[in-house]
């Protein structure tokens, strides 16, 4: 097969008759960079969701899945022609997000109400686009105008749609788990009749914010089953690391690697019902 594409996390692949093989490694990456050492059955676990939450979500957008892979990693799939426009949803307030709101009271020029928290519940899910940076580059948040006026009003709407439909269903289910998803980015792109089609990975915890749901108190960073925890340490004073400087981040420790591959774990088992097979 032809290699095509390396990114943060997956490898792409071109086979003879046209289709893409994209392998999700044990890579992990935070504030734009990757991160050493992997984390063991990430790549597995996070395929393996993504399948899951496609067969959920199905009735709702079609997706690229072909078939499953030879290997727990790995998926065949439809190429895409994608939207350059990041797609999330946002039902609390935290991340990017937060800081947004802290800044101007809105998020994407989307206005919210005065006293909101770290962790606040919104009064409804909203549509937050952001761009689509080139990698080791920052998505920044926009307007919904302004996809409008980059891709038109209709496929805008498309977006808006089907993403705040991708949040409302995985949020119900989430919640029937006894976890509250905060958030989640997806990715569209049309397929070669021109249908707007849900690619790459789908409601895991490197593309959401999942929280649990007895442990969430407003008002502070909230335990989560994603990469937060890693964040999260790479800001504690026990990592050294200064996110401001030029200067790349630390090696993580064995037991942040351990608990990182735990979180990704409870998060397949509780919202699939099944145990993590590899």
């Amino acid at each position: 097969m032809k290699h095509v594409h390396s990114g943060k996390v997956r490898d792409l692949y071109e086979t003879d008759d046209g289709l893409l093989l994209m392998v999700a490694s044990d890579r992990i990456s935070a504030f734009d960079h990757v991160l050493q050492p992997d984390i063991p059955d990430k790549g597995a676990i996070l395929t393996q969701l993504s399948l899951w939450w496609f067969d959920q979500l199905k009735d709702i957008v079609p997706n690229h899945v072909v078939a499953p892979g030879d290997e727990a990693r790995a998926v065949l799939c439809r190429p895409l022609r994608m939207v350059q426009v990041e797609c999330v949803a946002r039902g609390y307030l935290a991340g990017g997000g937060l800081n947004e709101y802290r800044a101007g009271g809105a998020v994407s020029g989307v206005p919210l109400p005065e006293g909101l928290e770290d962790g606040s519940r919104l009064p409804e899910p909203i549509f937050t686009p952001s761009t689509k940076a080139p990698q080791g580059e920052h998505d920044e948040p926009i307007p919904y105008e302004r996809v409008v006026e980059e891709i038109g009003a209709e496929t805008a709407e498309e977006l808006r749609r089907i993403t705040l439909a991708v949040y409302t269903r995985g949020a119900q289910i989430a919640a029937e788990r006894g976890i509250i998803l905060a958030d989640t980015k997806i990715e569209l792109g049309w397929d070669a009749d021109g249908v707007l089609t849900l690619g790459d990975e789908v409601l895991t915890p490197d593309s959401s914010r999942f929280w649990p749901a007895d442990e969430w108190r407003p008002g502070r960073s909230q335990p989560s089953f994603d990469k937060q925890y890693v964040r999260d340490w790479l800001l504690s004073p026990e990592s050294g690391w200064d996110k401001s400087s030029r200067n790349p981040p630390p090696r993580l420790p064995d037991h942040v690697v351990e608990r990182t591959r735990q979180r990704y774990l409870e998060a397949y088992e509780r919202l699939t019902g099944a145990p993590f097979s590899g």
